[in-house]
């Protein structure tokens, strides 16, 4: 069953590592607003990212999150150049070795987590602690970020985004490997809770999306969730955390490849609000009139 949650996390990856890359070109263009919803291809973008969480939320009802969120790591390799076709241009050499650091980095940081499937259970006064917690670093985020520019406004901004969707995947997480068989344990606040904390984490993965650095914005997001839910498996459901002094220093290694990836793609200019496809229409023969008489 581990395998089978594997190949179906996987699938739902790359389905939402696309529908990052569609929703984040028209975040670009027309701001974190609610012209969004007026834009067919930010829908089909949703559509399809949303396809691939619902595969993700799947996923992890057959296999742990220490084992699942690695393949959704992985998808950063295609993410990446997937928004930069989206402008109409190859993707710069540092954004795929970046984007590959960033990956390895964190798949080897998940590897060294020992894989052992325990049904998972998460008393309410445990469950609302966790919320505020991750409420707490969202909010955080978002003041210090006011204060931000550039690269680092979108890598801030991702850091709540990511927070709040690691706690859509645990949530998920409890929800699914809980049921055992027994449909009727979907009928808890938990089910409640998560397509409340999807929407706060699509809302924040537009405004981070918006500041126009792809790169930075979903590798941060691919960092932070990862991290984070395999935290609150260890602390708050009781999956196992490696314990050997040997995982040290491969661990060390690990963020420090996962690091130097991100500070790549950290320094990457901006993508544009007009693609290339949208700056060469012709202008109205009035204004072309206009700037011939100036």
């Amino acid at each position: 069953m581990t395998w089978a949650g594997l190949l179906i996390a996987l699938l739902g990856a790359l389905g939402y590592a696309l529908g990052a890359a569609l929703q984040q070109f028209e975040a670009v263009a027309a701001g974190a607003s609610l012209k969004l919803v007026r834009r067919p291809r930010w829908w089909i973008g949703g559509v399809i990212g949303f396809a691939g969480a619902s595969l993700h939320a799947v996923a992890l009802s057959f296999a742990p999150l220490v084992a699942v969120q690695p393949i959704s790591v992985a998808t950063l390799v295609f993410a990446v150049p997937l928004a930069a076709l989206m402008y109409g241009r190859r993707p710069y050499r540092a954004e795929i070795l970046g984007s590959i650091a960033v990956a390895v980095g964190l798949v080897w940081l998940m590897l060294l987590v020992p894989a052992h499937n325990v049904t998972p259970h998460l008393g309410d006064g445990a469950a609302l602690a966790f919320i505020g917690v991750i409420a707490a670093i969202a909010v955080a985020a978002e003041l210090v970020s006011r204060r931000l520019r550039g690269p680092a406004k979108a890598l801030l901004m991702s850091v709540g985004a990511g927070a709040v969707t690691a706690s859509v995947s645990t949530f998920v997480r409890v929800v699914g490997g809980g049921m055992q068989g027994d449909w009727s344990r979907l009928l808890h606040w938990f089910t409640l809770a998560v397509p409340v904390l999807l929407v706060c984490a699509v809302v924040l993965l537009q405004r981070s999306y918006a500041v126009g650095y792809f790169g930075i914005a979903y590798a941060g997001v691919q960092v932070v969730d990862p991290v984070t839910s395999v935290l609150a498996g260890a602390i708050l459901l009781g999956e196992p955390l490696p314990a050997s002094p040997s995982t040290a220093i491969p661990a060390l290694l690990a963020g420090a490849l996962t690091v130097a990836g991100t500070i790549t793609l950290g320094r990457l200019a901006p993508d544009h609000s007009r693609p290339a496809a949208v700056e060469s229409i012709p202008a109205p023969p009035a204004l072309t009139a206009a700037s011939d008489r100036s």
